[in-house]
């Protein structure tokens, strides 16, 4: 997925079903300082549709990072990562999982449906940052920081609207 991102926000998909779990990671994003913009949606076949750019969601952005629960109402987060990792169009996009405690962290995972990071809910904010980091790293562009000046300028990430997308 070769994809310029000097000079916008990172586009971030969180798929995600609890309300609770979606409030505390777009909080943490919020006090990141990461520049992004947010679109939560609350089951997998809005992803799958997010993703494909269909129905309501034809002019969506693709994102540059999915944040996915695997157990999700629809179609599951196992297929949401299959899909992901076998289009074309995809390729590079990072994907982490979100796990419960209940859930196992240490599941096997084909190769070919490789995830970039784990994130265990509750959302740890210090381990949520470090994985950002992370990933920028490992991505050839740039995702863009705020400038010294802007510390403590609110991110653009929001509350959802009903919709459950912004």
């Amino acid at each position: 997925m070769e994809r310029d991102t000097i000079g916008r926000p990172m586009e971030i998909m969180l798929v995600e079903d609890s309300l609770a779990a979606a409030r505390l990671t777009m909080g943490a994003l919020k006090n990141s300082g990461f520049q992004h913009r947010l679109t939560w949606l609350r089951d997998g076949r809005e992803a799958m549709d997010f993703l494909h750019q269909t129905g309501r969601y034809v002019r969506a952005p693709q994102p540059d990072l999915v944040l996915l629960d695997l157990l999700l109402p629809e179609v599951d987060g196992w297929q949401i990562l299959r899909e992901i990792r076998s289009t074309p169009r995809f390729e590079g996009l990072a994907v982490v999982i979100m796990t419960s405690a209940t859930e196992s962290r240490d599941a096997v995972i084909p190769a070919e449906l490789r995830v970039d990071g784990y994130l265990q809910k509750p959302i740890n904010v210090d381990e949520f940052l470090q994985l950002l980091r992370t990933l920028k790293d490992l991505w050839a562009a740039d995702m863009i920081l705020p400038e010294d000046d802007r510390a403590g300028h609110e991110s653009d990430a929001a509350e959802p609207d009903a919709a459950g997308a912004e």
